[in-house]
């Protein structure tokens, strides 16, 4: 009789305890770590563009984002994905290739969507990537076409001799996207020159030696650069020298034209990404990397003034 109690007690307690964890479940909100590697304009909007997209899916009484901004520093970016990890997040939003870089080095498990990142495979040392990782990493890429970008400046200044690519040397996909139009332009009969600068300390220094020696230079999407555009320009526009981006936030501070992408509506592709995973629709590992499709031809109006130059007429104002 003894014995027969317990089990009935076992079963019952069972039974509780089952119900209790699924009401925890069903109460239980969604946490996701952001790790962005710093601020600007352009990262800012695709974070903006994942919460808003997750929250008009899920509510936001539902959702938790823990907020980690690493201040341009690798190593904190590190130090904030450990910590997501130490927390047990149901997600990470890796924001720029060094969040990317961190969140893969601290987690096999938890899901990570990258946003903002040019070139997975580069970020990740993947040998002939094809757009899948096969592992714990999805997201979406801000890779412009660059042969397009590289032939907007020549389209706009079609008589160009010299052009200056100005980069940060930490940035891998910085240095892929130079590669890249570094070669298409050559092809085209332009010398070329690189000017890598390490941090922002010496980015005064660096731009000053490019307009010394080149006709226009071209910043790729480098967070570095974006955050000290207003350096650029105090170096360039002076100068009278022009300023080709790869994205519109750079371009509206230091540039004079860009192939733009939207980074509010990559992070709201991300977020869609994201939406899909936590309702186990897909699993993240057979999550092939999306790409923002249809840039639009944009150009700084103040500054192509300053410097008494004409855009075509199918380039669109900043803002306008």
């Amino acid at each position: 009789m003894q014995k027969l109690l317990t089990i009935i007690l076992t079963v019952l307690l069972a039974i509780s305890m089952t119900a209790c964890n699924s009401e925890k479940k069903e109460d239980d909100k969604i946490v996701i770590g952001i790790c962005q590697i710093e601020a600007h304009a352009a990262l800012d909007a695709a974070t903006q563009g994942f919460k808003d997209a997750l929250i008009a899916e899920f509510g936001k009484d539902k959702l938790v984002f823990i907020d980690g901004n690493a201040a341009g520093d690798p190593a904190t970016c590190a130090t904030i994905c450990n910590g997501f990890v130490a927390d047990g997040v149901d997600m990470i939003l890796a924001n720029s290739t060094p969040a990317l870089q961190a969140a893969a080095a601290s987690t096999t498990t938890i899901p990570i969507l990258g946003t903002s990142v040019t070139e997975y495979g580069v970020a990740l040392n993947i040998e002939n990537f094809n757009g899948l990782t096969g592992f714990n990493v999805s997201g979406t890429s801000d890779l412009a076409p660059l042969e397009e970008q590289a032939q907007m400046i020549l389209d706009i200044m079609p008589d160009i001799k010299t052009v200056g690519i100005l980069y940060c040397s930490s940035e891998a996909n910085s240095i892929y996207q130079v590669k890249v139009v570094k070669e298409y332009l050559e092809s085209k009969g332009v010398t070329v020159k690189k000017f890598a600068f390490a941090d922002s300390n010496d980015i005064y220094l660096v731009t000053g030696q490019a307009v010394d020696q080149c006709e226009a230079l071209y910043i790729p999407t480098d967070n570095k650069a974006a955050s000290s555009a207003d350096i650029i320009d105090s170096v360039t526009r002076p100068a009278g020298i022009p300023v080709f981006c790869g994205e519109e936030n750079t371009c509206l501070k230091c540039g004079v034209a860009t192939l733009a992408i939207s980074y509010y509506d990559l992070g709201v592709t991300t977020g869609n990404m994201a939406i899909k995973l936590l309702k186990g629709e897909v699993k993240i590992e057979e999550m092939p990397i999306e790409y923002f499709s249809n840039p639009v031809k944009k150009y700084n109006k103040e500054i192509c003034e300053d410097l008494n130059m004409k855009m075509p007429s199918e380039f669109i104002a900043i803002g306008e």
